[in-house]
């Protein structure tokens, strides 16, 4: 009885000096990660002067005197525009690579046809091709059907995703079986209901997950509006950054550009708060399950 006392003493003195370990660990990971944040938001508090003299951990006070001088600029650079137009293009890309990449991994996983695995195949195939490869192609089909200075051509070509549509088709493997399909279909559901009100709820921590990062990536691409958008009203937040990062020296203030960075980074945090919250209820539901 003695040994066995002991024997449980000495593994729980280890599951809790793992779990401190593992603490220290996040605690550090999240120091590191966070601390960019941080360095950003003391940077934009502080003038073009103060930045010149070397990095700084105390805040300024010119938070709002670089704001209101970035929103000056209005004339030269569309700020609160640029803001609104990468706001309606990662949002719209978010949303249909994310609704359509489910419908297709849904046809491939609940359907029986033919071509199937080399459908999967053939999808596959195509995430290994680098955008850059097809920009020339991409470029010139949009100049034939007159569609450059236009959010069409950034927003349309996400539906075909097959990173996402990967993520979906092996979420599906997990978390869908068949059988409440099959369950779905007896009881006389149509394809698009089952779809849209059994499929869509249960994909919800998959596509939260994939929403934030198609979104982000849509957010930070610089390099097919940059090839599309030419018009300074169309002009994304990317461009407009790259725009006031060239500015001459003599007129460049720092303090500006680091209050233009901040404010294109608070759009990606909001998003994040705002799906977080599914992906933490789908973790907790796999871990129930399990």
């Amino acid at each position: 009885m003695k040994e066995e006392r002991s024997n449980g003493t000495k593994k729980g003195l280890n599951i809790h000096a793992r779990r401190g370990l593992a603490y220290i660990v996040l605690a550090v990971i999240s120091v590191l990660c966070l601390f960019w944040f941080f360095l950003l938001f003391i940077n934009t508090t502080r003038s073009h002067s103060e930045l010149n003299r070397g990095f700084s951990v105390v805040p300024g006070k010119y938070l709002l005197t670089n704001i209101q001088n970035l929103i000056r600029m209005g004339e030269r650079l569309p700020i609160l525009t640029g803001l609104w137009n990468s706001f309606i293009v990662a949002g719209l890309s978010a949303v249909l690579s994310t609704y359509f990449s489910v419908m297709t991994a849904y046809a491939i996983h609940a359907y029986e046809f033919k071509l199937k695995k080399f459908m999967f195949t053939f999808i596959l195939m195509i995430m290994m091709i680098p955008t850059q490869v097809t920009a020339l192609g991409f470029l010139q089909l949009v100049s034939r059907m007159r569609l450059e200075d236009s959010f069409i051509p950034l927003i349309v070509p996400t539906i075909a995703a097959p990173v996402t549509f990967f993520y979906m088709k092996q979420y599906m493997e997990s978390s869908l079986p068949l059988s409440l399909i099959e369950a779905a279909r007896i009881d006389g559901s149509g394809e698009f209901r089952t779809f849209n009100s059994i499929v869509m709820p249960l994909m919800k921590p998959a596509i939260a997950v994939q929403a934030i990062f198609t979104f982000v990536s849509s957010w930070n691409n610089y390099f097919t509006p940059a090839l599309i958008l030419h018009e300074p009203k169309k002009r994304t937040v990317p461009i407009l950054i790259a725009q006031l990062r060239s500015m001459d020296w003599s007129s460049l203030d720092t303090g500006v550009v680091y209050a233009m960075i901040g404010l294109s980074i608070f759009p990606v945090i909001i998003v994040y708060l705002v799906l977080s919250k599914h992906i933490v209820q789908g973790v907790a539901m796999g871990s129930v399950k399990g």
